[in-house]
């Protein structure tokens, strides 16, 4: 498999407009049906819309759908509903006031934009694979005024299409893929659901791992109140889940491991690694304060140490494989761990 390290792109390269979106439109007393094409089934509504009514407020695009303005098929309809190809669907005429001030462009900080811009590891006509920092959410909502996907629409106002393809935690770094067309959106989604996209991880975990590869396999289960906060647990009534460890370097205090995972549950890796005693590095959630207490104090961890490092997958007959080096403040981390080991030795 040929792996693509990083790839240099055309930012303003010609992109299709708006109008191919549908195959045939009618418009009469200023209502517009249009017939949506394979090339955008899949996508939610609120976002078609979003798209398709340029600067209309998100606050407007849900109280035409709740007034029942706009219809598919002839029906009512859910902003959360998954175009299909061959659909119709009714959208009323706008006026576009003065934004409100929630509503206005998002100009983001000039640091964390240029961060993004030097973070891309590849990108084609289907998808952008993006080195996520730690510490960025993938979007924004609890409290967060953007993420990832509200930046890079910021910077790429002219991009038709752009939707995360799967979700990071805020504090994990690394490879993180994003589909430039609804197309590209579903077969990288069934390709994660049937488990044909590769993603492996590397993980700094509490003490000596001594068990060689090992699989964890135990149901999770996502709002378990624990102590006023939400958490994930291992239950028996949870979703399947399983989780793949291997070991890399040994440590006297921690150990480095890669992991794959076979399922997508929130916060599985750091949830699985707990459950087996060998929390993840940093892990203020599920993890040993008194460890997380050692590695900052002693080897000057303070981030989780969770890195997605790479990952594969085939797209439209395509095999691409990217990876995302350990970042400097990781590497240091190691660096003082083997220092720390070769001394006691």
């Amino acid at each position: 498999m040929q792996a693509i390290r990083r790839q240099l792109i055309n930012y303003n390269s010609p992109m299709n407009t708006l109008q191919t979106m549908t195959a045939a439109s009618s418009s009469a007393g200023g209502v517009r049906h249009l017939e949506i094409t394979a090339q955008y089934a899949g996508q939610r509504l609120d976002n078609f819309l979003l798209r398709e009514l340029k600067g209309a407020p998100r606050s407007l695009i849900y109280r035409i759908l709740r007034s029942g303005e706009v219809r598919l098929n002839g029906g009512r309809v859910q902003p959360s509903q998954r175009l299909q190809t061959g659909d119709v669907l009714r959208i009323p005429p706008v006026r576009l006031g003065e934004k409100p001030t929630s509503e206005r462009p998002f100009h983001p900080p000039a640091a964390l934009a240029e961060q993004l811009r030097a973070a891309v590891l590849y990108e084609d006509r289907d998808l952008l694979v993006l080195d996520k920092p730690a510490g960025l959410a993938v979007h924004k909502g609890s409290g967060l005024a953007f993420g990832v996907i509200e930046i890079l629409r910021a910077l790429r106002p002219n991009e038709p299409f752009l939707e995360l393809a799967h979700r990071l935690d805020r504090d994990t770094s690394g490879c993180l893929v994003l589909a430039r067309t609804p197309a590209a959106l579903r077969l990288i989604q069934e390709g994660l659901r049937a488990g044909q996209v590769e993603k492996r991880y590397l993980a700094l975990v509490r003490g000596y791992w001594n068990h060689g590869p090992r699989e964890i396999n135990q149901p999770l289960r996502r709002n378990v109140l624990r102590g006023g906060e939400r958490m994930v647990e291992v239950m028996d009534d949870g979703k399947p889940a399983l989780t793949r460890l291997r070991p890399v370097s040994l440590f006297r205090p921690a150990s480095l491991l890669e992991v794959d995972i076979a399922t997508g549950r929130t916060h599985q890796i750091r949830v699985h690694a707990a459950h087996v005693e060998h929390p993840l590095a940093g892990d203020d959630k599920y993890g040993d304060a008194t460890f997380n207490r050692t590695m900052a104090e002693q080897h000057g961890l303070h981030r989780l140490f969770l890195h997605a490092h790479s990952l594969s997958l085939t797209l439209g007959g395509r095999e691409i494989a990217v990876s995302a080096p350990l970042h400097d403040e990781l590497k240091a981390v190691l660096d003082s761990l083997g220092t720390t080991s070769r001394r006691r030795t």
